[in-house]
């Protein structure tokens, strides 16, 4: 499939691709979004699609795999804000479990835990937290595969003793 020929079967799939954006979404504005960077993926990633493929599958499949990785990073930064009288104010959810008070001070503990490891590891670690994907951290890091996977890895580990030492004392 030469150039011209991709660029034209993606515009010819961007309204069935809009639609789908907005059954994902619910939300114009964000399947306007979501369109936009799934149309930059399938470009920039041009040369991964494998001729006399199904086209529309791989795209499709291109826009449900950054809908499900955007959403997952969402979910863990979503807050919600009260702006009455121009104040905005953390409000707790309803249901949502806080938890205890003693608890605390091992949320602090992980988080002195992370700070502190090189930033080799560190940076890794924290956007796996994020909800990227490894291949994903490889490529916006110019690493390996396999060093990312390994430094999450071990990580983990020293993750683990740091704060299996901290339980015990």
């Amino acid at each position: 499939m030469t150039q011209v020929q991709f660029n034209n079967a993606l515009l010819g799939l961007r309204d069935k691709l809009h639609y789908y954006a907005l059954s994902l979404t619910s939300d114009s504005e964000r399947a306007d979004d979501l369109l936009q960077e799934t149309m930059l993926k399938a470009l920039t990633y041009r040369d991964k699609f494998t001729q006399n493929t199904n086209f529309k599958a791989w795209i499709y499949t291109i826009m449900k795999n950054t809908f499900i990785n955007d959403y997952r990073r969402n979910v863990k930064t979503r807050n919600t804000f009260d702006d009455s009288n121009n104040d905005f104010h953390l409000l707790f959810s309803k249901d949502k479990v806080y938890p205890a008070p003693d608890s605390f001070y091992s949320t602090k503990e992980i988080h002195n835990s992370i700070n502190a490891l090189e930033d080799e590891y560190r940076v890794p670690f924290t956007m796996f937290l994020e909800g990227y994907k490894y291949k994903e951290i490889a490529e916006q890091l110019d690493l390996p595969l396999g060093t990312v996977k390994s430094r999450i890895f071990f990580t983990r580990k020293k993750l683990e003793k740091s704060l299996y030492e901290y339980s015990n004392n």
